[in-house]
This record gives structure tokens, sequence and C-alpha cells, in this order.
């Protein structure tokens, strides 16, 4: 990994560079002879990890805080007299083989400690590059544009087939969309959080010709460190859940470190820096808002909805509009220095959105890597109303067809695949992950629809983000190819045939199947000797009342509307070669209405063994009988046995008794 160190590295400056017409030159594979003079220290991070880790133990992970970013940069100010550099904090450790490059482009500070936070995390994921601007340089805006130019394009030259992250906090996002829109063939994916574009827009532009004259004594850092102190401090007393006089001692203990750091503060923000890079603000802003419309890059945006320094809420919708492909993630009680906050992971709001790959294009299932229980219990909170009201009950088949009221009778080496039907909005997919993961171990990674992860439409629906949840848990879009990948990794795949049509449904079709005729995924099965588990699921009608299905929504102008507009196109639409029911996929949201809390009652079959059915000795008619005899026991005793009204009734009868 390339290291740009400060003296130590002897980097020649851009003025420099600029004199001998050629760009700074970026050493590879050195380390640096102080690492400490950084705090972080700087090396290189030459460790990798060949295949897809199942996750890290994020017990492992150290939480560093505002107090350890003033304490870092009490080394990173010293004056050296050197030009902006980069540096890898030492941190970061070992990484996934075939990591992409990721470059951090810091705020007003300049310091480069911004993801402190996120250090160990992201580091492995990604080849982590922090830019170090010291307080004393003055090195223009189009200057630090080229700098992080040369350096991009010399990357892009060592590995064209890997993405290059930029990732811009305020002034740094405008250095990012600037480079993003000089360089649109280059693979760049743009993360901006709360970018400065909107620089003419805030108070800190109208505050300029009044900063100049006041006394020295006023420093004016101050008002930018202040929504970075109060931010975190209250994020970190609200996620911490204490009581009142507990949630009191807390702040107060915070700010009372913070205030002890104040001498740092005043080191990194000086008047002369703060004048300087105020006005750096001005330029940088304009020079990118003048080229957004040549950025190519994916982008997305994190919006902090308590910026106390930039409108960075309305900005976002700004920047959705006008950039080509962009996304939005809105963190409502957040203040200007985002990656500072607790309850705020970079990585997990990176592979939320769907933003997280190793080559040209994503791959879903080779870029993925489990989540980490820190994850898990944020999406089981999520969704914990579900667990509370649907109270589920697992009830699994033997090998000898006994039923237990457990997961027992699960296979627990893959490939495996999950066969089943989908309950009205598809609620049965909480508790059904849920207790697969606490109870077995076992991640289903299930064939999710496009929409789950088509980003053009997405401010159409409310509270999009909520989707990544499907994504962090390891859904795949449907294609041949996703199941295929699936299968010959030996995952435990969740396969919902009757899809949207299923989860969807009209009013006095409950627990109607709306399987296409071909069932293509036994014949893929039967290919890898995966083992075939049918189940079923009831209890949905003591939950939710379906008060206005799809007829009754089309009925009316507005409704209708919404509908036409989520199915314009924009996702892709599915089975539009065949007819009948099952073809019926448009997408819509019903009308419900709550009922009693009921119960669900998920019943698993007897497992089918697929293996020896179909080898590659085998020829192709052989296989396709195979396919079709699979088929038929499963579309009968199967889904006969899963579905049986007269077994659930006794099931139910039973577990409740018991």
């Amino acid at each position: 990994m390339a290291i740009l160190g400060p003296a130590a590295l002897a980097t020649p400056s851009l003025s420099q560079c600029s004199r001998r017409g050629s760009p700074p030159r970026i050493p590879r594979r050195i380390r640096a002879a102080d690492p400490l003079r950084f705090g972080v220290g700087v090396g290189v991070g030459l460790n990798v990890v060949e295949e897809a880790p199942k996750g890290w133990d994020d017990s492992k992970i150290e939480r560093l805080s505002v107090k350890d970013y003033l304490e870092r940069s009490k080394e990173m100010i010293r004056s050296d007299g050197g030009p902006p550099r980069w540096f890898s904090p030492l941190e970061c450790g070992a990484r996934w083989d075939s990591s992409p490059l990721l470059l951090y482009l810091p705020g007003l500070d300049g310091v480069g400690l911004g993801l402190v936070s996120h250090h160990q995390r992201l580091g492995k994921f990604f080849d982590l590059w922090c830019l170090h601007i010291p307080v004393a340089d003055r090195t223009p805006f189009k200057d630090l544009v080229l700098f992080v130019e040369t350096t991009i394009k010399l990357e892009y030259l060592q590995s064209p087939n890997r993405p290059i992250y930029l990732i811009g906090e305020s002034l740094g996002g405008c250095l990012a969309i600037a480079v993003a829109a000089r360089n649109p063939n280059i693979d760049l994916m743009l993360i901006l959080a709360n970018p400065a574009t909107s620089f003419n827009k805030s108070r800190l532009n109208q505050a300029i010709p009044f900063l100049g004259a006041l006394p020295m004594q006023w420093n004016h850092g101050l008002p930018y460190f202040l929504g970075f102190m109060t931010g975190h401090c209250k994020v970190a007393s609200m996620e911490k859940e204490l009581p009142l006089e507990e949630a009191v001692g807390d702040l107060l203990k915070n700010l009372a470190a913070i205030f002890n750091s104040l001498p740092v503060l005043l080191d990194i923000l000086p008047k002369e820096s703060v004048l300087w890079k105020l006005q750096m603000l001005k330029s940088s802003s304009s020079y990118a808002n003048s080229r957004l419309h040549a950025v190519k890059a994916e982008t997305l945006v994190l919006a902090s909805g308590k910026d106390q320094l930039l409108p960075s809420k309305e900005e976002a919708e700004r920047l959705y509009d006008r950039l080509t492909s962009c996304q939005i993630r809105h963190f409502n009680e957040s203040g200007h220095t985002l990656f500072m906050e607790e309850g705020v992971d970079l990585v997990t709001i990176i592979r939320g959105a769907g933003f997280y790959r190793r080559r040209r294009s994503v791959d879903y299932v080779s870029d993925f890597i489990r989540p980490i229980p820190s994850e898990f219990e944020m999406m089981l909170k999520l969704y914990r109303w579900i667990d509370v009201a649907a109270s589920p009950v697992m009830l699994s088949t033997l090998e000898n067809e006994r039923i237990v009221r457990s997961l027992e009778g699960i296979p627990c080496n893959g490939p495996v695949l999950f066969v089943g039907h989908h309950m009205l909005l598809g609620l049965e997919l909480v508790p059904l992950l849920g207790k697969f993961l606490l109870e077995k171990n076992i991640l289903l990674r299930g064939i999710a629809h496009p929409l789950l992860f088509e980003k053009t439409w997405e401010r159409t629906m409310h509270e999009y983000s909520r989707f990544d949840v499907c994504k962090l848990l390891g859904a795949v879009p449907v294609s041949a190819s996703n199941f295929y990948k699936l299968m010959s990794t030996k995952s435990h795949v969740l396969l919902y045939p009757g899809g949207a049509r299923e989860a969807l449904h009209r009013k006095g079709e409950e627990y109607k199947l709306f399987w296409p005729i071909q069932q293509e995924f036994v014949r893929m099965a039967a290919r890898f000797g995966a083992k075939i588990v049918p189940f079923g699921v009831v209890g949905e009608d003591d939950l939710l009342d379906l008060a206005l299905d799809y007829d009754d929504l089309v009925k009316i102008p507005f409704f209708k509307a919404q509908i036409e507009s989520i199915n314009d196109g924009r996702a892709r639409r599915l089975r539009t070669d065949i007819n009948g029911e099952v073809a019926k996929q448009d997408l819509h949201m019903p009308g419900l209405l709550p009922k009693f809390p009921g119960r669900f009652y998920f019943l698993f079959g007897r497992t089918f063994d697929m293996a020896g059915s179909c080898s590659h000795q085998q020829n192709s008619t052989q296989t396709r009988n195979t396919s079709e005899f699979c088929q038929q026991i499963l579309s009968t005793r199967s889904v006969e046995s899963a579905f049986s009204t007269k077994q659930w009734i006794h099931l139910i009868c039973v577990v409740d008794l018991n």
C-alpha cells in the first residue's frame, strides 16, 4: 500500500511539482521512519485476507471518540514545513484481498483523523489512506485537486479493475466532486458527508467579513468545533439510554474533557488558518458546483438533520437532482461532524446502501460479508415490534418425520434451499431470519425482488433506507447467476417462488400459492446436490386486516398515480414472458388495519436430499427427467404437507396447549 509520510518520505511540494511540470511521485510499499509521529502511526497495509471472511468479532474493535481524536491530533499538527500528504493508520490491520482503495478527504480541520472512530472497521474492507493538510499549509484548492487527481490516476494504472472510493467531509466533499468531475472515465465511488457545496447559503459565508475584524483572542475555530462537541455528547447520551441524572453527568463529563483540550482545538484552527480555509470553502464550493454536470461517479450523500454550520439536508436533495447517480441517507438527529458521533457506523452505512464493491460491477455473493453482532442487534431492534407482536413458533420435521418445536430438523451443512410462500408484505421474514441466526447460527441468503436494489427511484418510497437491512443480511437480486453462485458457495438460500404476487395478494387470497408452472430452482438444486426444505407459515389473519388491496387502490386516482409511478419501468419487472396471476406483480402499498396480536407458526417439512439425483455424467435427458421427478415431489407431497389445513389446526392446538 502506498504511504505518503511527512518529512520521513521527503515528498516534493505541490508548488515544486508545478514548477517542474511533473506530478508528485507517490512511493509504494514504504513505512514511515517514525510511525508514532502521527499519533495513529503510518505504515504499509500489506496483510490481506485471501478469502471472504465470515465476519469479524466486533468485541475486538475499539471504538475511539472525540477525546482520542484530540489526543492524536497533538502529534499530527506539529509543524514540519511539509506539504499535504497521505498516511495510513496502523490500526487498520489485515484487510480483505482485493480491497478497493479509499481516500479520506478531511473537512476544515485538515488533520485527516475524522474517521478515527472507524479506522479498524474500514481497514477490513478498504485500503485506507487519509489526507493530512498541515495547519500552516496554504496550498490552493486547485492544487489540492491536482494532488488527489494524481494519486487516483497512479492507483488506477496499478489496479484498473478496482474502484477507488473518495470520502469527502465538508470541504473534502467539494474536493471529491472536483476530482470526480475531472476524471469521468475512472471508476470512482463518492461518499459525501455534509458537503460544503452549500457554503454560499450558510451562516459561515455571511460571517466572513466580520471574522477578520475580531481580535486575535477570539479564535474562529471554536464555532466549527461547537457542533462537533455538542453533537457527539448529545448522541452519546441518547445512545446509552441512561437515566436523566446519569445522562446529564455523562454529558458534563464529556464537555469537561473536551474543554480541557481547547488548547489543541486552538492549535488546529488558529485565526489565520480559519480565515484562509473559509475563503477556500467559498472558492471550492463555486468550483465544485460549476462542475456537477460532469460528475459520472456513483454518489452516496450522507446528510445531517441538525448541522449547525451548513444546510446539509436541503443540499442533499439538490445534489440528488443534479448528479447522474446519487443516493441519500439522512441522519436527522446528527450534527456537522457525522463520523464522530456514536451510533454512526460508516461500514454499515456503505454496505446497507449497496455501495460496496471490489470490482467494476457489484457481486452480491462474493462481495458479501456476514453481519457482525452489533449490526445484527441493530437490525433486530429496528423490527423488534414484529417479533413481539407475532411471537413466532418454529416447528421442523426430523428424518423420521417426527415434528418437533425447534429447528432441530434443519440441516446445518449447505447448500440448502428453503422454499416457501410469502405472507402479506413478507412480514414472516423478520422472525424467520432472526430465529435462524440466534438458534442455528445460519444466515439465510434471500433471493429478493430487484426493487430492493434499484437506486434510481428510492426517493419515491418513504424511509427507503429501511430496505438496507435486506442487503446487510445478504439478500441478492433474483437471477439465475446469483442463484448459481449461492449454490456453489454452499449457502442456505431462501426462495419464494410466488414473489411479490404472494406478498401483495388481494382480499380472500390468504395462503394461496402463486407459483409458476416451471420450477427451475429444482434443476439448479439437483445440479449441486442441495437439500430442499419446503416450509409454510400461518398467522397473518390474526395480525393484520387487508382494508384496501390492489383492486381497490387502482380505483382511487391518487393511489393509482402512485402505483404507476413506482411501476414505470425504473425497477426491473419480472416474469414478463408468462401470463396468468403469477405475472401480475405491480408493486404497491396496500391499506392495512391492525388486529389483536396473533401468532406466527412456521412448519418446515421433511428435507429432500438431491445429492446424486443429477451428476455431470448423466446426459441431458436423464437430467431433465430427474428435475421433473423432483419437481413433482415438491409440488405434491411437500407442499400438501406444509399447507394442510387439518395438520396446521392439529399442530397449533398441540403447541398452544403445551
